[in-house]
């Protein structure tokens, strides 16, 4: 691990101000040294010790928690502090009841020490866990060095990506949470460093990789996350996050699906559909919502949306099981989740 500095501001603003710091001004043609934030650091400590992420200054924001780390529902909707942890999330009663696919991609994260650390935050901004990404070792890897190549395409990419995936790189997003987020039309609540305030769909977080995949998200120098909006819907109570791994506990998904709907008699009024752990960004399925809205679902229009979902998918080498295994796992959620008490 490299030296870094270590900032630990008691208010917001200050730690805007920490930022503003390594934020390049206008004009100015040297790049300041990188700053990150600093939550649970779960996934940012493990980077810099394994020689992927070098920050030269780290803010830690936990002193935040008072001001970003709360959970408020009502009827429009739940609202997520970024620095809520992960299990108090997973095991606050109104996400239990009205937002259950929320709470179970929390509850099938990581462990329960992990979940007791990382932040919701924190959790949105993981980073992939591509071997190449990983190992600073290997020099072709166009997330890690611009420009060099991508050696997962004919390499060890079993876990990497089908859907969202470019020439340059086929590396996937690791998390569940986000899944949910997208498949529910979440918003994100953002601060700039001079304290302006933005709302985002949370959709227009994570950049899809194209020709630069180093450029991960569209989060402005020194942004920081404040908090997410979910708003309430009929399929937020009728959700489920169905989870497909190679083994049972903590291990990170080959296919996911978010499956949220609102049914009346057996038939599809809205449809919200997300997947994970084959997608480059945390995805929301519309061909496969498309396919079920005003449908009455049973197993042969299940397997029609899961078809369109995967109608784009690439595959490379060892990855070519992915596509279906993501179908069926779309399917199984479809299937579960009709059969739910609303």
């Amino acid at each position: 691990m490299r030296p870094f500095s270590y900032q630990h501001p008691r208010s917001t603003m200050a730690a805007l101000a920490l930022a503003a710091q390594h934020v390049a001004r206008p004009g100015e043609a040297r790049r300041p040294a990188p700053a990150r934030y600093l939550a649970g650091g779960t996934n940012l400590l493990d980077l810099m010790k394994i020689g992927v992420d070098h920050p030269a200054t780290l803010i830690d924001i936990a002193a935040l928690r008072q001001e970003h780390g709360r959970i408020e529902a009502d009827e429009s909707g739940l609202s997520l502090g970024a620095l809520v942890r992960m299990a108090e999330a997973a095991e606050h009663p109104a996400v239990l009841r009205d937002y259950p696919a929320i709470a179970q991609s929390l509850q099938l994260a990581a462990s329960q020490q992990l979940r007791n650390m990382a932040t919701l935050g924190g959790n949105v901004l993981q980073r992939t866990r591509c071997n190449y990404f990983r190992d600073p070792s290997w020099p072709a890897c166009n997330k890690r060095m611009p420009g060099s190549g991508c050696a997962a395409m004919q390499g060890v990419n079993r876990r990497l990506a089908v859907l969202g995936v470019s020439e340059h790189c086929i590396a996937h997003y690791p998390g569940d949470f986000a899944n949910v987020l997208a498949a529910f039309g979440a918003e994100l609540d953002l601060l700039a460093p001079d304290g302006t305030a933005r709302r985002i769909p949370f959709e227009e977080l994570h950049r899809l990789p194209g020709g630069t995949p180093h450029i991960e998200t569209n989060l402005q120098p020194g942004e920081l996350i404040t908090g997410f909006r979910v708003p309430a819907g009929p399929w937020t109570r009728r959700s489920l996050y169905l989870k497909i791994r190679d083994r049972d506990s903590y291990d990170f998904a080959q296919a996911s699906a978010v499956v949220g709907l609102d049914l009346q008699d057996g038939v599809v009024r809205e449809a919200r559909i997300g997947l994970g752990g084959l997608v480059a960004k945390p995805w929301r399925a519309h061909a496969a919502e498309a396919a079920l809205n005003g449908q009455r679902l049973d197993r042969a229009v299940a397997e029609a949306a899961a078809a369109a979902a995967f109608q784009d998918a690439v595959t490379h080498g060892e990855n070519a099981f992915k596509p279906e295994l993501g179908r069926r796992t779309l399917v199984r959620a479809l299937l579960q989740a009709a059969a739910m008490e609303a």
